[in-house]
């Protein structure tokens, strides 16, 4: 009888609390809603005081609450006449390696095989629909090659690398800026230095790392903030600097604010989004991967990604410490390589180079039964795009087999000269030095459009979105840029073209978001891939907002596209905070004479707290 009472006093109350909960979180999404409308204004009142905004229209306050952000066309339904501003605490916001969302969704990973640094995307109905705002106080960043040793702080405001690596000189706060002494973990005294000290280990010309030119492609696994890719620019060495987002948050955004090809990405369970044969050279200084667990399937990952006679250099206490726990790892894993028919091109002090054969006689020659075994031939070694790892050794290719190594040309003859691989394709010598001329004379033309508005050292950054094989990016060799080439996961897989001829670049679906931080490119260049992935049925929308995450502040958009795509474009440029530069019909000598290009420049804007903090 008393548990009836007592409970029949409650049932009130419970009413209560429970309608005055839902009147709370009315009020508190109204006044949200609010402020992304103030937020979304005072980026344009910041872009007025600058001077950047695109017109008088950009300068008038939008109606920017929920009945009001789209408006309607006929030909295109609904066109947004803004996007709301994301919160603040979201400026750094990486869609597809977001660790709340994997949170929200419950995901069930197994974190010792690192499947939390793995890309789990948002479905549709989570993705942020809004403006990515930059930190308080941005800044243009400073330009190459200054920027190699230095970067605004407020752009990417951590310091917690300064102080942790204090020792190692991986980074020192001065002021308002941070410096790039070039130390890392296992080279205090300087990058340069120890790559000169690697080159000599393995008696190379002048010590120095490239060989002259027979080394050109590098892979640098648990980079830091990539000093040893920056200080190998200088050898006309190319290497993709590859970190998670772990730990030492924000190590990738600072190889990239540097101005150093730099992409996030984890040895978990996936392939990296390499094809077979990229790399001359992989490199880690005490990255701290067990490079022994799964019967050695990360090892047997580099050596999918690593071309015939490819080089490991691996600087790490097991290579020459004598306690007894290092000595076993070190005996265990010179056993592992043994196996994989790598054998030992230097050993001093702290390092230790492998080298991996020329051919598959010493894989033909193992007993019956040697672990790991040789991949299936059913297995594609260059399928890559959300592919598991397989603990087996990829074997070459007829061709590389038989010609003893890749049949490469040194840098910088291997830019233009046509790869063995193309026949993979059934590409002819013809059409390759064709595409290359085609796009020589298109990034020309890109040039004298952009001269108004560009100096040599404007841009540093570039992303080709659909780089086919390579060409746009081979165009731009004489000027003092890299180029990220992304190759979509649906098309031809000739990314290894790209890697053959010298350059970079991952795989990637543009249904989804990309594995970089925001505010990290100076110039994209999106051939064709709207009117791609409209008809694959993904939201083209979508993508502008990718495109708008990636891009910095004042960076330009190079669209070339179908007159219908870029009507679309022109419709959210207001919304997006755009400015358009350039509208002008392809050449009609040119084989896609039906495309226009279209030139978009990216505002600087801030929210209101930023102008606050200004103030």
């Amino acid at each position: 009888m008393r548990g009836r009472s007592d409970g029949g006093k409650k049932k009130p109350l419970i009413v209560l609390l429970c309608v005055a909960a839902v009147l709370l979180v009315s009020v508190y999404l109204f006044f949200d809603s609010s402020n992304h409308g103030a937020s979304a204004a005072a980026a344009i009142e910041y872009g007025r005081k600058l001077g950047l905004a695109a017109g008088d229209d950009d300068t008038k306050k939008d109606d920017t609450s929920s009945t009001s952000l789209y408006v309607e066309d006929e030909l295109n339904g609904f066109t947004p006449r803004s996007f709301p501003v994301c919160d603040d605490r979201h400026s750094e916001l990486i869609p597809c390696l977001d660790r709340n969302l994997i949170y929200q969704l419950r995901l069930k990973l197994d974190l010792s095989l690192m499947e939390h640094y793995e890309r789990h995307c948002p479905p549709p109905e989570r993705r942020f629909n809004c403006l990515i705002p930059p930190p308080p106080g941005y800044k243009v960043p400073i330009k190459w090659p200054k920027s190699r040793d230095e970067v605004w702080k407020v752009n990417i405001p951590h310091t917690h690398l300064a102080h942790e690596k204090s020792d190692q000189n991986w980074m020192v706060v001065k002021g308002d800026k941070i410096n790039f002494p070039g130390g890392g973990t296992h080279f205090h005294y300087g990058a340069d230095k120890y790559i000169a000290s690697m080159a000599n280990m393995l008696k190379f010309p002048n010590n120095k790392l490239n060989n002259r030119g027979k080394l050109r492609t590098f892979l640098d696994v648990g980079c830091g903030v990539a000093s040893f890719g920056g200080y190998l620019l200088a050898s006309d060495i190319m290497t993709m600097s590859l970190a998670p987002n772990d730990v030492h948050q924000n190590q990738i955004q600072f190889a990239l604010e540097r101005g150093i090809p730099a992409y996030l990405g984890v040895l978990g369970t996936k392939r990296l989004p390499y094809p077979s044969r990229s790399f001359e050279l992989a490199h880690c200084s005490r990255c701290r991967i067990d490079w022994l667990q799964r019967d050695g399937i990360l090892l047997l990952e580099l050596d999918r990604v690593l071309r015939p006679g490819g080089y490991f250099a691996y600087s790490s206490p097991e290579a020459y410490a004598q306690d007894e726990e290092d000595l076993r790892i070190w005996r265990e894993m010179s056993a592992l390589v043994e196996r994989m028919c790598w054998t030992i091109a230097a050993k001093r002090n702290q390092t230790v180079i492998w080298q991996k054969p020329l051919s598959n006689d010493c894989y033909l020659g193992r007993e019956p039964g040697t672990q790991p075994p040789l991949c299936n031939s059913d297995i594609d070694p260059d399928a890559v795009y959300g592919v598991n790892m397989e603990a087996c050794i990829t074997q070459y290719s007829d061709h590389d087999h038989k010609s003893k190594g890749s049949g490469l040309a040194p840098w910088p003859a291997r830019l233009t000269s046509p790869p063995p691989r193309l026949a993979d394709f059934g590409y002819s010598t013809d059409m390759f030095e064709k595409d290359t001329e085609t796009w020589r004379k298109r990034v020309d033309a890109y040039w004298d459009l952009l001269s108004p508005k560009i100096q040599s050292d404007t841009v540093r950054n570039i992303m080709d979105m659909k780089a086919n094989i390579g060409s746009f990016a081979a165009a731009l060799n004489d000027k003092d840029v890299w180029v990220m080439n992304v190759v979509p996961e649906d098309g031809p897989n000739t990314l290894k073209l790209i890697y053959d001829r010298g350059l970079m670049g991952a795989v990637h679906s543009w249904c989804e978001a990309f594995s970089t931080y925001p505010r990290t490119y100076d110039l994209l260049h999106a051939w064709d891939i709207i009117s791609d992935i409209k008809k694959r049925g993904c939201s083209a929308e979508d993508l502008l907002l990718e495109m708008d995450r990636i891009l910095r502040p004042s960076g330009f958009i190079l669209i070339r596209d179908k007159q219908s795509v870029v009507d679309l474009v022109k419709k959210y440029l207001k919304a997006l905070h755009w400015e358009a530069v350039e509208t002008k019909a392809a050449s009609e000598s040119d084989q896609d004479s039906d495309n226009v290009i279209l030139i978009v420049q990216k505002k600087l804007w801030l929210t209101s707290e930023s102008l606050r903090d200004l103030e």
